[in-house]
């Protein structure tokens, strides 16, 4: 039984609730269950998508993107969030990677596919709205059958693709199964007291693990309403709290931080909250003061794309007091805190963090050496996080991945910029580090020896960058070395002695 089968026992189950709210407009769950079967319909009668065929995304979060997911369930499909941040030179070499038959595209984003239709003459794209020449139209696909649920599609097929950078700074899809988002509602939902009564309100990115299945999908799984926002703006979000009083929310750090800062965060009634969830990062004490001292409990929420990603958290009785703990294991996983050679860490010795369950990812897409690289005996994820436990088993998070920089909740690999400073003739040396930023973190920053007798700027550096990555990707500043680079016996670079020489 696939986890479509959601929507359509609570389209039996309560056909007049209200399943999303966007932009002023309400769905029911029956409404949505004709919607999903009919897109399921389309999907695979229409444009031929069958069991084990991808099918990407690009676009806002949208009712659209989330009833897309349940379609490709029915069927078997495997849906790829695209990033909408990304240059035209990501999204290529993402296509490339996984390979869709079908590409389903927001208007905002039809000149930036179209651009790459000679790139993949073969790849089917469907545009919501009116279409370029030579596109399908969304409209014209949901005149299809309805597709009821498929009980021969069960919940080992793998539901998702969604793409995390890696160490090479090639980025790696993460392959999620349904059987990983089934277990991963119930996590949510165990942790959150989720219920049908419940209306969460989703503002972070739903191409994210974070965006679609910490509240979103498992609001789904609990009957519950969920209210989109195309994307986070502060003042939009605060309206949003007054007038429809959402019950839970995911707040990133700097989300939460941007909406305590705003003008209005101190007029805005957040009593309608049982509670409000962060995490993808190390979180500032400073980020749980402003809405404690509102009376809203902060869950601190651990995972990452591979674990789907909740996979420790605080309980919400314990909102006020132990927000500055990463949590403990949630009700389907299991975490460790291990030392090199894999055993147990005692209470405040820090180790890496290890992760068991099936919410956690079947393999990366394509790549069975870094599968097998990621995984220790025994089935166990080694995250490559730093953390430790005090002598309760709560789990303190000290360190990301040792390259990760995390800005504004958005995951940067230096390999990937490094890969890009590696063009250019002009630099000696160079490693990109990342440095505070009040607003988002942390930004990346180049740090960059010329070679000799070259006049290098600090612009001429930074347009290296121009049309390569996505803006939020982009370094804010260049560093340049007086001298070469601190490195290990085998020449690996020691980012934090860079990081102690320069100050940072």
């Amino acid at each position: 039984m696939d986890i479509s089968h959601w929507i359509a026992h609570r389209a039996a189950w309560s056909p007049d609730k209200v399943a999303t709210r966007f932009e002023g407009r309400e769905t029911t769950y029956s409404a949505m269950e004709a919607r999903v079967g009919r897109l399921a319909g389309g999907l695979r009668d229409g444009l031929g998508v069958g069991p084990g065929d991808r099918v990407a995304h690009l676009g806002y979060n949208s009712p659209d993107l989330l009833q897309l997911l349940f379609a490709c369930a029915r069927i078997g499909a495997i849906l790829v969030p695209l990033n909408w941040r990304l240059t035209p030179h990501e999204h290529a070499y993402q296509i490339t990677d996984c390979g869709p038959n079908v590409v389903l595209v927001e208007p905002d984003w039809y000149d930036h596919m179209d651009g790459l239709r000679e790139t993949f003459p073969d790849l089917t794209m469907v545009g919501y709205g009116d279409p370029p020449e030579g596109w399908r139209s969304y409209e014209d696909v949901l005149t299809a059958k309805p597709r009821a649920c498929d009980y021969d599609i069960d919940l080992a097929s793998p539901m998702l693709i969604v793409y995390t950078s890696g160490t090479t700074g090639r980025p790696k899809g993460a392959v999620l199964t349904q059987n990983a988002l089934f277990h991963g509602a119930v996590n949510s939902t165990a942790v959150f007291d989720m219920t049908s009564a419940d209306h969460v309100l989703t503002c972070i990115p739903m191409f994210h693990v974070g965006g679609m299945n910490i509240m979103t999908t498992p609001a789904m799984h609990a009957g519950a309403t969920v209210t989109i926002l195309p994307q986070f703006e502060p003042t939009a979000v605060l309206a949003e709290i007054a007038e429809s009083r959402p019950t839970l929310m995911v707040a990133v750090p700097a989300i939460a931080q941007a909406l305590a800062a705003h003008p209005d965060f101190a007029g805005t009634d957040l009593s309608c909250f049982r509670c409000v969830g962060t995490g993808s990062s190390t979180v500032p004490e400073a980020t749980f003061t402003p809405w404690h001292d509102r009376g809203v409990p902060i869950t601190q929420v651990y995972g990452l794309t591979e674990s789907g990603p909740t996979v420790t958290a605080v309980p919400i009785a314990l909102g006020f007091t132990h927000s500055v703990s990463a949590g403990k294991a949630v009700l389907h996983a299991e975490a460790r805190v291990v030392d090199e050679e894999g055993k147990d860490c005692p209470p405040g010795v820090s180790g890496e963090i290890w992760l068991r369950g099936p919410n956690m990812l079947k393999e990366y897409w394509n790549n069975p050496e870094a599968t097998a690289e990621s995984f220790a005996e025994g089935g166990w994820f080694k995250t490559g996080d730093v953390a430790h436990t005090d002598d309760d088993g709560w789990i303190f998070v000290d360190d990301r991945k040792k390259e990760l920089i995390i800005s504004g909740g958005e995951n940067i690999y230096p390999a990937e910029l490094e890969n890009i400073l590696a063009d250019c003739p002009d630099i000696l040396e160079f490693a990109v580090i990342g440095r505070a930023h009040e607003k988002w973190g942390e930004t990346p920053v180049c740090c960059v020896m010329p070679k000799e007798g070259v006049d290098l700027t600090k612009e001429a550096v930074l347009a290296l960058f121009d049309d390569r990555v996505a803006r939020y990707k982009r370094p804010s500043d260049v560093i340049f070395l007086d001298q070469p680079l601190p490195r290990t016996s085998l020449g690996k670079v020691q980012k934090f002695e860079l990081r102690k020489r320069l100050g940072l």
